[in-house]
């Protein structure tokens, strides 16, 4: 097991305290730039309860028993996950809505884009031809809508200025262990980035410029993986994150010496989530290896829905489900993409792209 040194420990616990109250403490913070989410389940706010018989849903109890009146929001978590978290430290009250939300309304594509739009869906990877390409021609409709209503030169202005948010990659290695793949690792890894480019050049041609990165986390220590090995993390799996981090740190970084004005902030949720799980009592969590919402061994054999084992205090928890961390974790993440150093996003974090011109 990896140890976090008392440097790191002294960063996310300075970030998980200082960061919300310097944000809420600014009353001449600018205008919070349009965010445009794409990728998967840790950042769906409800795109899947709009698709029919949908698998990877989550509008069902136990889910959202923390959020306002427990109400059920499709959400992957006892309450907000990290999509909401960032949305408010940007300064929005909540986060930007569903796309398929917006387009089950008369006029959701006219009047609810303004201030960007999620496009997330659970289930979603890098090698389906369904996942993330399909976010990325749903943002095409909000474009031309963008264009209808302000022109194309006010629409170029104001995707110049957005954050484009993309957290992806994470279960195209759940299937590959799934599946049981032979394809070397580096093999594969490089097969990910293909695509990865290619999303990534596409928006750059569609008005894109800021790219706020989210790379996987450590996979291997979800509750189901850590079966795979006991009840200790599954470090094959962890490899393919480190390494997946690596190749998309190098990808990102050519990427802005090809594309004029292109800016990122890549972050390494990996180790921000692995250090937290090394050390989790100064974050005031017990458990980092069961979930909080689940059926049998480490409430890891089964989904959170209403005849699922809830745990009795999930403020001890990291996990909420299988896969998905609970409300406090994920808001600690969002901390740490918005206002974290170099050790943990990189080249500069989500705030300060935000501020770049």
């Amino acid at each position: 097991m990896e140890k976090m040194c008392p440097f790191s420990l002294l960063i996310l616990l300075a970030l998980s305290i200082f960061v919300p109250n310097l944000v809420n403490a600014d009353s001449q913070r600018p205008t919070p730039p349009p965010i445009f989410m794409l990728g998967d389940s840790t950042a769906d706010v409800g795109t899947n309860s709009y698709i029919p018989d949908c698998k990877a849903a989550a509008n069902f109890p136990h889910n959202g028993i923390d959020f306002v009146n427990s109400r059920l929001t499709g959400r992957f978590s006892n309450g907000l996950n990290r999509a909401d978290h960032l949305a408010r430290l940007f300064g929005y009250n909540s986060s930007p809505p569903p796309f398929l939300f917006l387009h089950s309304l008369k006029y959701g594509l006219q009047l609810g884009i303004y201030r960007g739009v999620n496009f997330t869906s659970g289930g979603s990877g890098l090698l389906d031809d369904t996942a993330l390409q399909l976010q990325i021609n749903q943002f095409v409709t909000v474009r031309e809508n963008l264009i209808a209503s302000l022109g194309h030169e006010s629409t170029k202005a104001l995707l110049a200025k957005s954050l484009f948010c993309i957290s992806t990659g994470s279960n195209d290695i759940f299937v590959y262990f799934k599946t049981r793949s032979t394809l070397p690792k580096e093999e594969f890894i490089n097969h990910l980035m293909e695509p990865y480019e290619s999303h990534i050049k596409t928006l750059y041609s569609l008005g894109a410029r800021k790219f706020g990165i989210i790379s996987v986390p450590p996979g291997g220590c979800c509750p189901p993986n850590r079966l795979l090995n006991g009840t200790r993390c599954f470090d094959p799996m962890n490899d393919f994150a480190r390494c997946f981090h690596s190749a998309l740190d190098k990808l990102m970084c050519n990427l802005t010496s090809e594309l004029h004005g292109m800016k990122y902030a890549l972050g390494d949720t990996y180790k921000m989530t692995i250090d937290v799980i090394d050390n989790p009592h100064p974050f005031n969590f017990k458990n980092v290896d069961t979930a909080c919402c689940g059926h049998g061994a480490l409430k890891a054999e089964g989904i959170c829905n209403a005849t699922a084992s809830l745990c009795s205090d999930c403020r001890q928890y990291i996990f909420w489900d299988l896969f998905h961390p609970k409300d406090a974790a994920a808001r600690l993440a969002a901390n740490t993409l918005y206002g974290g150093p170099t050790l943990y996003v990189s080249p500069i974090n989500f705030a300060q792209l935000a501020a770049e011109k």
